[in-house]
């Protein structure tokens, strides 16, 4: 019925992954701005050098028709009169980067005069590779500091949150047992530490005080309860005495005193679930399942005399367990009661299987998964109510004896009930 634990990330490691994740971000975000500029600073300045190259070639040829272009590295003019490479043909008018032409990567600008053709392209392969070097560089060296500074926030955040994660330790290790333990200031701590800590500490000291008193109340009301119930059972024995008592009345009388010692046992064993449920495992008895079942039945079938109920038994197999005698009969009891007062009319069936399990069937109204499933919920929170010891107990037996409790049901069908005593079984 416990939910299974999810697994989270500490608060240190939630910090660094967000620092980290910034690190990159802000890292990529400059490298790319740094490259997009780049390449438009370069492509201005092309732009801006090739035209002017070119202009003072056609300034220079209108006014002198023979002015030729004087071939220098790494500039080169082409012209469609001449020799035009088949790389220049297709270009639209303007610049151009990164063009191939004759096996080398140049930068070109495109001018279509009206009887002509002229490319001016400037040879920036020997540039390109050293930019792509440069590059290389500054890829790895962003890398590199990506990772110094990763180093210095993964530092950083483990000094801020040490305090933090001591006071988290501390608190794991409270135990139930050590009522006193507080938590240590540590060393360093910062304001919020110091406001966790002191609330920690000060509920500490309350939840003290509460179970000093809810113990005080729970040793009164055991004396107040035995007190009376011990008083009916010696009443009850004192009674049996007399010889002339008729076969009814010492029955009757019989029977008050076998109920008076079970709830005194029961008594004993909820007081010790109320303080100490692990000392349950000290109270076990070799238990006879099918005789403490067909003790209880008879012991509840008077809850049906005023209905058109029956309970009768299914298959019976014989089988011990090793738990406490008062609480399998008052577990068994609890159910069958709870199925008496949930049905009207019909049959109630009761078996015992071999392998220990205790199953009832009625003939009631039923649940739908969904009361099904709020009766589960409120087991694993022991916030459920009902007859006898309660359901809410009956979950807390389950997980401390190691028990399996199961409904099975649907609307207007009946409730199948299983109680499996199999982790104990003799």
């Amino acid at each position: 019925m416990r939910d299974m634990p999810t697994k989270t990330w500490s608060l240190g490691r939630r910090i660094l992954a967000g620092l980290i994740a910034y690190i990159i971000a802000l890292s990529a975000a400059i490298t790319t701005f740094g490259y997009v500029i780049n390449e438009r600073a370069e492509f201005l300045v092309w732009n801006s050098l090739l035209k002017t190259e070119l202009d003072h070639f056609l300034n220079r040829r209108e006014t002198d028709p023979a002015f030729g272009w004087s071939p220098s590295e790494p500039l080169e003019l082409f012209s469609s009169k001449e020799r035009l490479p088949d790389a220049l043909k297709s270009l639209k008018p303007g610049v151009h980067d990164d063009v191939m032409v004759e096996g080398r990567e140049r930068v070109v600008l495109v001018r279509d005069l009206p009887d002509e053709r002229l490319v001016l392209a400037l040879d920036i392969d020997s540039l390109e590779k050293r930019e792509e070097a440069l590059g290389s560089v500054i890829v790895l060296s962003t890398l590199g500091l990506i990772g110094i500074l990763s180093l210095l926030a993964f530092l950083g955040v483990n000094r801020l949150t040490e305090p933090l994660r001591k006071v988290a330790l501390r608190i794991n290790a409270l135990r139930p047992q050590r009522a006193t333990d507080r938590i240590a200031m540590p060393q360093g701590a910062s304001a919020e530490v110091v406001v966790i800590v002191e609330a920690t500490n000060d509920f500490l000291g309350r939840n003290e005080q509460f179970v000093d008193r809810e113990r005080a109340f729970v040793d009164t009301a055991s004396h107040e309860l035995r007190t009376p119930v011990a008083v009916i059972s010696g009443a009850a024995q004192n009674a049996l005495s007399d010889p002339a008592l008729s076969v009814a009345t010492r029955h009757q009388l019989e029977r008050i005193r076998e109920t008076a010692n079970d709830i005194e046992a029961l008594t004993a064993v909820l007081l010790v679930l109320a303080k100490d449920p692990s000392r349950l495992g000290d109270l076990r008895d070799r238990v006879s399942l099918d005789q403490v079942l067909r003790s209880v039945v008879d012991d509840h079938r008077h809850l049906c005399a005023d209905k058109s109920l029956v309970v009768r038994f299914g298959r019976i197999a014989a089988c011990e367990v090793v738990a406490p005698l008062h609480i399998v009969r008052s577990a068994i009891g609890n159910l069958l009661r709870n199925a008496i007062e949930n049905s009207d009319r019909g049959e109630i069936v009761v078996s015992l299987r071999e392998a220990g399990v205790f199953e009832i069937i009625d003939p009631g109204h039923g649940m739908s998964p969904e009361e099904i499933s709020a009766i589960y919920q409120r087991l694993a929170k022991a916030g459920a109510r009902g007859g006898g010891i309660g359901l809410a107990l009956i979950g807390r037996l389950c997980e401390h004896l190691g028990w399996h409790l199961t409904i099975d049901s649907g609307p207007g069908a009946g409730s199948r009930v299983t109680l499996s005593f199999t982790q104990d079984i003799a």
